[in-house]
């Protein structure tokens, strides 16, 4: 049985580049895979994009009030699908993808953050670690050298407790660091 996997971390950590090297294996091995992403990640447009620079364009751009099931297809001749910034799909947006890992037999691999600026679960992501069959914490460091599990949210530079849940990095002088709890409530709170 296919699973739902969840792999998730703080900014900064690779997921982006480690969708891209999961992808390649499957392709070097003449298999198909279907690279997803919310339309709520703007970034890149209709890519997605690494901080190693490198991208690849994705084949279904999913909006919020969308099916994922009705956007994806019959799924024919897919051996994996890989979805990036899962924490901007809506929980039932998750339910889909779980019942379609197991209806058609294909594994679903979400990568994306657990928590936003503010330490507040995305709703999409605190439905991923309900759900999904296996879940993974992709470990990266802070400034200080410490595991980071939270994301600080600069605007213009300046470290901010405020705001919306989204916004996008590179946009609006937003910028994202991956931050230790000591680091966070020194710098954010």
């Amino acid at each position: 049985m296919a699973k739902l996997y969840f792999r998730f971390s703080a900014m900064n950590s690779g997921k982006t580049t480690a969708i891209m090297q999961v992808a390649h294996n499957y392709e070097e091995r003449g298999m198909h895979v279907l690279l997803m992403k919310p339309t709520t990640d703007t970034k890149g447009d209709t890519k997605i994009i690494s901080r190693l620079g490198i991208d690849r364009e994705v084949d279904v751009l999913v909006g919020p009030a969308e099916s994922v099931t009705k956007q994806l297809g019959d799924l024919r001749d897919i051996a994996c699908v890989l979805i990036d910034e899962a924490q901007f799909l809506t929980p039932k947006q998750v339910d889909e993808i779980f019942w379609l890992s197991i209806e058609k037999n294909i594994p679903f691999m979400a990568y994306g953050l657990r928590t936003d600026f503010q330490t507040i679960g995305f709703p999409g992501a605190s439905r991923l670690l309900e759900i999904a069959h296996d879940i993974q914490e992709i470990k990266t460091i802070c400034r200080c050298g410490k595991k980071a599990v939270f994301n600080g949210r600069k605007i213009n530079g300046i470290f901010t407790a405020e705001g919306e849940q989204v916004a996008i990095d590179g946009q609006d002088n937003v910028d994202y660091e991956s931050l230790c709890a000591n680091c966070y409530k020194k710098l954010v709170k």
